[in-house]
């Protein structure tokens, strides 16, 4: 599961899991320790691999020194393609439900926190990163496939087209 910063990938992921009855796993949680310290990047690494070697999961986060990594890994990737203006609103709401503390997808000591940067990054997101986003869905290999989800009602009538827990 990738997208922009708020757009909701935890969210999607967690109702995705549910769905499938497969295991969950949220990035940010492994990557942020507590107090917003950052895992180095050789273990970070490491970590992934050890995820990305299990049978199966549902994954979320964006993190593009492993996205190569994990887009071959992955049978399908999904990308949560919507407006900037959905995920920066998305994100100031995130910051005000859980201001002071950490959301259930993040470490502990994690305080919610909506920066500066933080916003820009989700303004610049859909001409920054989107582009190469969608040039590494299109080299999936055959065996995968690539979707793309760009409103709520998208993620709503894939998640429909799911079988419950995985039947």
């Amino acid at each position: 599961m990738i997208g922009s910063s708020g757009a909701g990938k935890s969210v999607f992921a967690a109702r995705l899991a549910e769905r499938t009855g497969l295991p969950l796993i949220h990035l940010d949680a492994i990557y942020w320790k507590p107090g917003w310290v950052a895992t180095p990047k050789d273990e970070w690494t490491r970590i992934v691999d050890d995820l990305l070697a299990r049978d199966a999961w549902v994954m979320d986060g964006n993190y593009a020194g492993t996205l190569d990594r994990r887009l071959a890994a992955c049978d399908t990737a999904i990308f949560l393609d919507f407006p900037r203006v959905v995920c920066l609103w998305r994100a100031v709401k995130r910051r005000i439900i859980h201001h002071g503390r950490s959301r259930p997808d993040m470490a502990p000591d994690n305080d919610e926190r909506l920066t500066w940067e933080f916003a820009r990054w989700i303004w610049t997101y859909p001409r920054e990163r989107r582009p190469g986003v969608l040039a590494k869905l299109d080299t999936l290999r055959p065996d995968q496939r690539a979707v793309l989800l760009r409103s709520g009602a998208d993620a709503e009538r894939f998640l429909r087209t799911l079988p419950p827990d995985g039947a």
